[in-house]
């Protein structure tokens, strides 16, 4: 019998590509929750095996912050939310509506 991946590792190892977790992040923030976006970074982060405190550091943000804005009840502050985003090499970019 064949074994097969869970859904989950099968995530991981694509987004372990730059250009991959750029889509799936942008796919996400196309979705009206913002809970929806947070899960997709936290997918980022950890596929890429990047380590909170380093990223904490990088992002300019604490730690216990990080952690924060990342859990199901994150709610992070623009300032702070582009911090992230420009930690992992990443920027907003607008584009038209596809109808």
């Amino acid at each position: 019998m064949k074994k097969t991946k869970n859904y989950e590792e099968y995530l991981l190892e694509i987004l372990k590509d730059p250009e991959e977790a750029l889509g799936y992040l942008n796919a996400a923030l196309m979705d009206e929750e913002p809970e929806v976006f947070l899960l997709a970074l936290r997918h980022v982060l950890k596929a890429q095996g990047i380590d909170i405190s380093d990223f904490a550091k990088r992002s300019q943000i604490t730690r216990q912050n990080v952690y924060h804005m990342l859990s199901t009840k994150g709610n992070p502050r623009w300032y702070n939310f582009r911090s992230i985003i420009d930690a992992m090499g990443f920027q907003f970019k607008l584009a038209t509506k596809h109808k």
